[in-house]
């Protein structure tokens, strides 16, 4: 099959020809109709998870995946041959990911099946994303009129926690620079989004809002202690880099370091959202497997929203 791989890391991603892989015990193997582009890709790419994570080379990379079931492993009942399904690669090791043709998944964990009205790009671009997002909203639990900071809101994972905090209620504070980042990330939802150029004086924009701090931040992207800085006394910050409770200790405020966790039931509400309209997925491009190169680059260039990848 047809994969994007890297031989060592750090390196520059290819597409080569590799062994199609065959389900173990428990996995489901997936013909791959849609993947994403994910920051977990390119810190993969940059060696970041090297002494983390195994990896076993040639390493397939990707992380996100929508397709059709095509084999059970043994002992997999919960799926049969045929099902459309998306998730995340779940696995303890890199190197069998899902910018390929085919992936093999564990039955259990990181998989949902699609539902009616939910497109296999959408699909495939809203697992891990949408899973860091939801998490992320849910670790500080804004609520209604409560402020909230998404630093980082034009990229994917951004870009859906701005939709899911402004429909829980929040008053939502965005990062993005005037121009093509502004218009994206406003037109994100209906209701009104205060946006702050992160490239000026951050405090200054964000106090003009909020003179007595936010109520809580998402961090995922930027500097984690001066974003924490912006928080009111008693304020949340939930950071998806890594950010945690040592870094605020002695301070007035509580912080969340969010793994994704992405188990059914996270996956089955992401899509059903997704499905009524209440959750846009915002892919802004769509690039063929043999082009997923150009795709990681432009992800890296800082390209909007979400990246497509179109596998089959």
């Amino acid at each position: 099959m047809r994969a994007v791989t890297l031989g060592s890391v750090p390196a520059t991603p290819v597409v080569s020809d590799v062994d199609t892989p065959h389900p173990q015990a428990g996995e489901l193997l997936v013909k791959v109709a849609a993947s994403s582009v994910n920051g977990f890709d390119a810190g993969t790419a940059a060696g970041y998870l090297q002494g983390m994570m195994e990896h076993r080379f040639p390493l397939v990379m990707g992380k996100d995946f929508a397709g059709t079931v095509e084999a059970l492993g043994d002992g997999v009942d919960s799926f049969v041959v045929g099902d459309a399904v998306f998730g995340v690669v779940m696995k303890p090791f890199l190197g069998t990911g899902s910018l390929a043709q085919y992936v093999t998944v564990p039955a259990g964990y990181g998989v949902c099946p699609i539902p009616e009205g939910l497109s296999a790009q959408d699909a495939g671009a809203l697992g891990l994303a949408g899973t860091a997002a939801l998490d992320s909203v849910n670790a500080v639990d804004p609520g209604k009129g409560e402020t909230v900071l998404v630093s980082g809101a034009t990229g994917g994972v951004g870009s859906l926690a701005v939709q899911i905090a402004a429909a829980r209620g929040a008053q939502v504070i965005a990062t993005a620079r005037p121009g093509a980042e502004a218009g994206f990330v406003t037109g994100l939802t209906g209701s009104k989004i205060h946006l702050v150029d992160f490239t000026g004086d951050l405090e200054a924009q964000v106090r003009e809002i909020a003179p007595g701090g936010v109520d809580a931040v998402l961090h995922l992207a930027g500097d984690g202690a001066q974003l924490a800085g912006l928080l009111r006394p008693g304020g949340r910050i939930a950071s998806t880099l890594g950010f945690g409770p040592d870094a605020v200790e002695g301070q007035e405020i509580t912080a969340h370091a969010v793994m994704a966790d992405a188990n059914a039931q996270t996956l089955a509400t992401l899509a059903a959202d997704a499905v009524s309209g209440a959750l846009r997925v915002p892919v802004t491009a769509s690039y063929a497997l043999e082009q997923a190169p150009d795709a990681l680059a432009a992800f890296g260039a800082g390209a909007l929203g979400k990246l497509a990848i179109t596998c089959s």
